[in-house]
């Protein structure tokens, strides 16, 4: 897969893992408009049977490698032509505003069904806030962006122990840091955050430091010596950080019954705020990805649908929430309420065979409006959000 690129161009590779993070995505997002009569919680609950638990952990990818890539975009907007620069701050900061009206108005539509009294606060909103807070931050040292983005990601599990209870005067800036929690009413809306920003705001800074790497300036084969340099470094250290319990997850593992139970376990880590552990494992799985795509020389048809899929991630993201609730109405009407007052699925399975089949209904879509941006969006500003 040719990495060069015209001012102008994609890069494949980027567009492709964030495809994979939309189907990824489905899959999280069929399991829990079709599964909510079996709870995951945060970490991941020992009760949980292994097909549940490795479906959820996969999901967990979704987060920290789209607002990772979110970054290395934004890189990538500033320096879209060799030797020169253009502000992403104007982009960065419409662009958060709108993906945060997105997260407050559509999202909420989504699930009023399910919640109609609570407003939660989600990974649209901490993505939102991120380019918003990054479109300041782009102004500052290329290096101290990347300190500041290590020291963030790095350093935040030593702020678990400081904590304020509702009502005092930390609690509400302090949740939407780091802690999460409910913030409050708006009239008759609860309002609840489970995204706390600060963790990925290290995140996306780290992303936007990793950007020189997909300059067209770098070579294929350095670009991959240090992908696979920094995802191996990211799974060695979670070796030794979670081998040892010595630090990044406030809960420690411990060898269990069964060999699938010690390794559920050992991988059982916080994603509400996002631990080091969490981001060192699936950063370093997504960065031996991204090296991997640089291996490849023809792309087949799996490769073709997530690159469409991640051309237009925001468009499709919307779309699929409201085909799975028209989805969940549909087969409500017709086999009624299976689960409590709701309409469950009766295996993990059929979460799988929901999401290859939202792939397929909506990829014919994604073809089409991915072909309609490109061709439009020189026209049409507005199509660059999606």
């Amino acid at each position: 897969m040719t990495q060069e690129q015209t001012p102008t161009s994609r890069i494949a590779s980027i567009d492709i893992m964030r495809g994979l993070v939309i189907i990824l995505m489905m899959l999280d997002h069929v399991r829990e408009r079709f599964y909510m009569h079996v709870r995951t919680g945060d970490p991941i609950a020992d009760t949980i049977e292994p097909d549940l638990f490795f479906t959820r952990m996969l999901t967990h990818l979704c987060a920290p490698v789209f607002i990772f890539l979110a970054g290395t975009s934004a890189w990538l907007y500033a320096h879209q032509k060799e030797g020169e620069y253009r502000s992403p701050s104007k982009f960065l900061f419409t662009r958060g505003l709108v993906i945060i009206m997105i997260e407050i108005v559509l999202y909420y539509l989504v699930w009023a069904d399910s919640f109609p009294n609570y407003l939660f606060l989600q990974v649209l909103w901490a993505i939102g806030l991120c380019m918003v807070a990054l479109s300041l931050a782009c102004r500052l040292n290329y290096w101290v962006i990347g300190a500041l983005g290590f020291l963030i990601v790095l350093g935040h599990n030593a702020l678990v122990p400081l904590n304020f209870e509702p009502g005092e005067w930390g609690y509400i800036p302090w949740a939407i840091l780091h802690d999460g929690g409910e913030l409050g009413k708006v009239g008759p809306l609860t309002v609840s955050l489970s995204y706390p920003s600060l963790p990925w705001f290290g995140v996306i800074l780290l992303g936007y430091f990793a950007g020189p790497l997909f300059a067209r300036s770098t070579t294929t084969l350095t670009r991959w010596q240090w992908l696979i340099g920094l995802g191996v470094s990211c799974l060695a250290l979670l070796l030794v950080l979670r081998g040892f319990n010595i630090y990044g997850e406030t809960i420690p593992w411990a060898v269990q019954d069964t060999a699938i139970e010690t390794v559920m376990s050992f991988i059982n880590f916080t994603k509400y705020p996002p631990s080091l552990d969490y981001v060192l494992l699936t950063l370093g799985v997504g960065l031996l990805l991204l090296a991997w795509l640089e291996t490849v020389k023809k792309q087949n048809w799996a490769l073709n649908l997530m690159q469409t899929f991640g051309s237009i991630p925001m468009f499709i993201y919307v779309l699929h929430l409201y085909v799975l609730l028209a989805a969940y109405w549909i087969l409500y009407a017709i086999f009624g309420a299976t689960h409590g007052a709701r309409y469950g699925l009766d295996s993990v399975l059929w979460i799988w065979v929901g999401m290859f089949t939202l792939v397929a209904v909506h990829y014919p879509i994604a073809k089409a409006f991915a072909a309609y941006k490109h061709r439009e969006k020189r026209n049409k500003p507005w199509l660059s959000y999606f």
